[in-house]
């Protein structure tokens, strides 16, 4: 599967420039509302230590590339259209976001940690990056607990006789969000509310809309705008307090990402994408050395531009996800070529998950897997391990 990274947040935070800085697609970009009317989807990359030195080989991507030892494997990004207040009331583009927002699978909310826009994205001064956390987690659970009510509904009228569980009612009712009612009798437990849906109070209910939506919505900061003095006064203050446990920051400036990644494609600058340093190859002018070497004081600071760690924290530590490897025990490659492909695979993904991944065919012929480090058999229940290598044997 293609896994898919929302980018949310409200408007001109700057979340079109990250999406063309990760993509470098051309979506148009403006200090205005709603410059993204519709969805933009473009394929970014995630980076994963390749396997194939360890082999003695040279590997062969069939999507993506390799640089130097690091596999750049595709994703999604999906730039969803601007937010404010109110959306979960239809507000603004308020459906349509909700919609688009369902069909990714994590999310970077992109803040303007700079102060520079207010709640409804209009151009300000010392604005608190707290409250753009606030309103976009708060629009979202107001989101989930609207169909939760209804949920609740269904199974207090009686939907299943007036003798069935309650997780199985929300269970129906949230399926879309990718939950089960195995995880909502779950959530219930871990909650202590007891599972009399006519018991719970508002809080009690808005607490269960919230851990419903952690669960399948996860979300990471991305804190743009960090290359100016005010945005790194509020990360100071803001990163640290203890409300905000649940979630990842990662320092970004889309803006010199972007214009590392332009430099690079004119021949300007020898730059891979994450990298913390770049060196700077081609004939500029004394303006474009200064705009380049305070670019460079930034990423040195900050261990890059952040964009490319956005993606990865996103992916691999705030989702959970993998990146495994077919293999072939034995050494042997066909005509195509060795080390071709690098699945993104979810946490706790089995070699059957694995073989599925691959093609259904191969599921369903699997016999069991080999990790060929070790040469060990491997049966299909057997979990895998991120940059894992794996022979798959089928019956055919």
């Amino acid at each position: 599967m293609s896994y898919r990274i929302g980018l949310v947040g409200k408007p001109s935070v700057g979340k079109s420039t990250l999406f063309n800085a990760a993509t470098m697609n051309d979506v148009p970009e403006g200090a205005y509302p709603f410059t993204t009317i519709d969805p933009s989807v473009g394929e970014a990359y995630v980076r994963v230590d390749c396997a194939a030195p360890e082999f003695d080989e040279t590997c062969t991507p069939s999507v993506g590339y390799c640089d130097d030892g690091t596999r750049f494997v595709p994703v999604k990004l999906v730039d969803v259209a601007g937010l404010i207040p109110g959306a979960h009331e239809g507000k603004g583009l308020g459906n349509k976001f909700l919609a688009d927002l369902n069909e990714t699978d994590v999310l970077v909310h992109v803040v303007d940690f700079s102060g520079e826009t207010d709640i409804e994205g209009e151009a300000t001064e010392n604005h608190d990056p707290r409250e753009d956390i606030a309103f976009l987690e708060n629009e979202i659970d107001m989101w989930y607990l609207d169909v939760l009510e209804k949920g609740i509904e269904r199974h207090l009228s009686g939907y299943h006789g007036g003798d069935g569980d309650v997780e199985e009612a929300l269970g129906e009712q949230m399926d879309a969000f990718g939950i089960v009612a195995d995880e909502i009798k779950q959530i219930i437990l871990g909650q202590g509310v007891g599972f009399d849906p006519e018991a719970w109070d508002d809080d009690e209910r808005e607490a269960l809309a919230r851990e419903i939506r952690k669960r399948t919505k996860p979300i990471v900061i991305a804190a743009n705008k960090m290359d100016t003095p005010a945005a790194q006064e509020n990360w100071a203050e803001i990163t640290g307090e203890d409300q905000y446990d649940h979630l990842d920051f990662v320092p970004v400036s889309a803006h010199a990402e972007k214009s590392l990644k332009q430099a690079s494609e004119a021949g300007v600058v020898d730059y891979t994408p994450g990298e913390d340093d770049f060196e700077i190859v081609g004939d500029v002018s004394a303006e474009q050395v200064e705009g380049l070497e305070q670019i460079r004081a930034f990423v040195e600071a900050y261990g890059g531009t952040g964009v490319q760690k956005t993606l990865e924290t996103a992916l691999f530590d705030t989702l959970g996800c993998m990146g495994v490897f077919p293999g072939s025990a034995n050494g042997s490659k066909d005509e195509k070529g060795v080390f071709r492909d690098c699945f993104i695979l979810p946490g706790g993904g089995t070699v059957e998950d694995f073989a599925y991944t691959i093609h259904s065919d191969v599921g369903d012929g699997l016999l069991h897997g080999i990790d060929c480090r070790s040469g060990r058999q491997v049966g299909a229940d057997h979990e895998l391990g991120h940059r894992d290598v794996i022979e798959i044997v089928t019956t055919g």
